[in-house]
């Protein structure tokens, strides 16, 4: 029940917090704050039984006809991620409230941020497919409402949609792959998918699942070619940013492919998609994020870096390749929580994020400062900081490969040279140097605003200095369940002189050389090129087949909704005459031969009937003759359902016809004489398509009726009208008592209908009323005058 209550307090505070906002005062962060925090020590309270080797899982039943049940389970890796999520989140909390203080719409901010929280939460400690899609979905609409915050901006909107469509497609995707993956092991329980072994490896649908949930978790953590709507997430206030680029949304790409890596890993197609893939994001990112000068915009792009980072060791899928991956979620979200933190207490104090326009606030803002230099130099990897371990495994992860070790390890080495290059940027244009016409008159940030960012600067340098605190407690249960197999992971400061630690110096040096080489590069041909084609140029892609999907859409619509009926009606019958004659064509025909042997005279009369009246209203022009015509034809079905011994048919038929032509009659005597009539073509064109509609349903019919017959439901209700509906007339118990919520819906409609039709003549006749009381008041004031 606890992890029940874990989950859905997010949920409950989301809830309330528009209302109890207003009187939290200045400590809102702070109170707000109680609730991860109270998650965090109760989801801490496992740590020590998941580090022994057991799972909890809780289950209940949601729909039971489906076997969706509501079902939770914490191991090593559902313990880690949820809570990084809530301890990060904690410190979030008590930064948006500062950075927000005074906001009018403070408590639907916290609403949606607690909404966040919760679903992330929900997410990485499901344990059914569908629970975890639920609640996978909930994670984009609480970041569609978190970026289009600022809902008056154009931008924030934009921004808002495009994160939510695309990850929306995804999340589809997801969807069909986990339904195969449901197939392929016959469960929908992913505690008990990941102890199936090989079964989904070798079954037939192995590749439809990869490329599945891969293209969930590729838009989700914003992999190439779906990363450019991460960027853009930027219009969404800072809090937002700190927690979605470091601990949430983004990081549920990368915890689907972890929970799943068990089973779906350890093939050529997942090792070149997910490493390849990975290796290619992480690359291009770091260099793309040396052509901007917004703080944020820097961010955004060396989350992305690091995202690709992440989906490469997860493609690679040795053990230190995976252990590296654990290694590197807590180095950047340490590191990347913190910097974002910094970028707003900058912006909120100076109201300006342009890094060529900054300089001097080290001494406006020395703790920011000091955070924001320990937060830099975790990123670039210097030594005795968290950043320099998860980087030495990275490299001794891409040394030990089997096969194109060369590759990945250039690949690595390169972004990390442009990854050292923007911890310069970000460490030291806002702060060093003088002040300036804008910058002295920046004030001193709130505790809240600083206080996050300097308790995650300081578990960068703590777990730098001591990393072996995390070997049993957290990085050895999460690394089993991400192997599938048991696992005991070491860390260490010194690992003596070697290769990892000869590229961690090439690559600092290199990255140093980047930073002074900055300006001129970031203005070169190259990599203006770079950033127009493969920075904006997917973002304007998106804009085109946005744009082009709506004109599709506006010309098909024009096309089919034209506002005329009879076009309705013709494109309705021709689409089902083609695709009735394609199957027949296809297949066959099926049905009887055809006999006219044993037809009585009167049942040809009443079929030439039936016919003439259809076809003479091919040739008529007057509208009353028109009404007689299509009389004759429903007066003779009647006589027909007559003859074939259906009564209750034939009276209904009866009935409609006669009030049809009355009222037919009454309404076109009422109209204008037609100016136009249509021409002999077009009512030939009409007739042929009547003839074939006609001969479509009677060759659709001929061949159901020859087909094998069996009246299993006509016998359930012949036997049970009388014992169970108390009625001996079938038709009647069918429609009143087995199918009573179809007729009562039907006679609603009905009454709804009458209802307007009645306050129409009501409002046609007191506007009528109005007219002649208007007209006497006239008559009076003349004769007055």
């Amino acid at each position: 029940m606890g992890i029940v209550l874990a989950v859905f307090a997010g949920f409950a505070l989301a809830l309330v917090a528009p209302w109890i906002t207003g009187a939290t005062g200045r400590a809102t962060g702070w109170l707000y704050s109680l609730v991860p925090a109270g998650i965090t020590a109760y989801l801490s309270t496992f740590i020590a039984p998941v580090a022994a080797g057991e799972t909890m899982r809780v289950a209940y039943a949601w729909v039971p006809g489906l076997n969706v049940d509501l079902s939770f389970y914490v191991d090593g890796l559902s313990l880690f991620f949820a809570l990084l999520i809530t301890g990060i989140g904690t410190l979030i909390f008590i930064y948006a409230g500062a950075y927000l203080k005074g906001h009018h719409h403070l408590g639907r901010f916290f609403a949606y941020l607690s909404m966040f929280m919760a679903a992330m939460v929900g997410l990485v400690l499901a344990d059914n497919l569908f629970t975890f899609y639920i609640f996978f979905e909930l994670t984009s609409f609480a970041s569609f409402v978190l970026i289009g915050f600022n809902h008056d901006e154009a931008a924030s909107r934009r921004a808002a949609w495009q994160a939510l469509l695309i990850t929306k497609a995804g999340g589809l995707a997801l969807l069909a792959g986990f339904l195969l993956m449901e197939q392929a092991t016959g469960t929908l329980q992913i505690s008990a998918i990941l102890e199936t072994g090989e079964a989904i490896r070798d079954h037939g649908f192995y590749t439809a699942i990869v490329l599945l949930v891969l293209a969930g978790a590729f838009t989700k953590s914003a992999q190439f070619p779906f990363y450019f709507w991460l960027p853009n997430a930027m219009q969404a206030p800072t809090p937002v940013s700190a927690y979605l680029h470091s601990a949430t949304m983004v990081k549920a790409g990368i915890y689907v492919m972890a929970r799943f890596h068990p089973v779906l890993s350890g093939t050529d197609l997942w090792f070149w998609l997910v490493g390849g893939i990975g290796a290619f994001t992480m690359v291009l990112s770091a260099w793309l994020a040396l052509q901007y000068t917004d703080l944020k915009g820097i961010l955004a792009y060396t989350t992305i870096m690091a995202l690709g980072a992440l989906t490469m060791l997860l493609g690679l899928g040795t053990e230190t390749a995976l252990k590296a991956c654990l290694v590197f979620v807590l180095v950047h979200a340490f590191y990347k929580a913190a910097l974002f933190m910094v970028a707003g207490a900058i912006d909120h104090g100076v109201h300006e994020r342009d890094i060529t326009k900054l300089g001097g606030l080290r001494s406006k803002m020395p703790i920011t400062f000091g955070a924001a230099v320990i937060a830099c130099l975790s990123m670039a990897g210097i030594p005795l900081f968290f950043g320099f371990i998860g980087k030495e495994i990275i490299y001794e992860a891409t040394l030990h490969l089997d096969q194109a070790a060369l590759f990945f390890t250039g690949a690595a080495l390169l972004a990390n040279v442009a990854l050292v290059a923007s911890a310069g940027l970000l460490a030291i244009r806002p702060f060093m140097g003088p002040l300036n016409d804008l910058t002295s008159h920046a004030h001193r940030p709130d505790t809240g605003l600083w206080f996050g960012a300097a308790v995650l600067a300081v578990l960068s340098l703590g777990l730098g200095l001591a990393p072996w605190l995390l070997d049993s407690a957290i990085l050895a249960p999460s690394l089993s369940a991400l192997m599938g197999a048991e696992a005991t992971p070491h860390l260490a400061i010194w690992h003596g002189f070697n290769l990892p630690l000869a590229l961690s110096g090439v690559t600092v040096a290199l990255g140093v050389g980047t930073y002074f080489a900055w300006t001129p590069m970031r203005q070169s041909a190259p990599f203006r090129a770079l950033e127009r084609w493969l920075g904006t140029g997917l973002d304007n892609g998106y804009d085109h087949a946005i744009n082009g999907l709506l004109a599709t859409a506006t010309a098909q619509t024009n096309f089919l909704q034209n506002g005329y009926l009879r076009r309705y009606i013709a494109t309705i019958l021709g689409t089902t005459v083609a695709v009735v004659g394609y199957t027949f064509g296809h297949f066959g025909f099926e049905g009887p031969v055809l006999s006219f042997v044993g037809i009585a005279p009167y049942e040809w009369i009443l079929s030439l009937l039936i016919v003439g009246g259809a076809l003479a209203t091919l040739f008529l022009s007057a509208r009353i003759a028109l009404v007689a015509a299509l009389g004759i034809s429903g007066f003779s079905i009647a006589l027909t359902y007559l003859m074939y011994g259906a009564p209750d048919l034939a009276m209904t038929q009866f009935l409609i016809e006669t009030l049809t032509v009355i009222l037919f009659v009454l309404i076109l005597a009422a109209l204008p004489t037609l100016s136009e009539v249509a021409s002999i073509g077009h009512r030939l064109r009409d007739g042929v398509l009547a003839v074939a509609t006609g001969s479509m349903f009677t060759a659709l019919m001929l061949a159901v009726l020859n087909q094998p017959f069996e009246n299993r439901m006509g016998e359930y209700y012949m036997q049970y009208s009388y014992s169970e509906a108390q009625g001996r007339n079938i038709v009647n118990t069918i429609l009143v008592d087995f199918r009573a919520l179809d007729t009562l819906g039907e006679i609603t409609v009905l009454l709804i209908a009458g209802f307007g039709i009645y306050t129409l003549l009501r409002l046609k006749r007191s506007k009528t009323s109005e007219k002649v009381e208007a007209s006497r008041a006239s008559e009076q004031v003349e004769q007055l005058s």
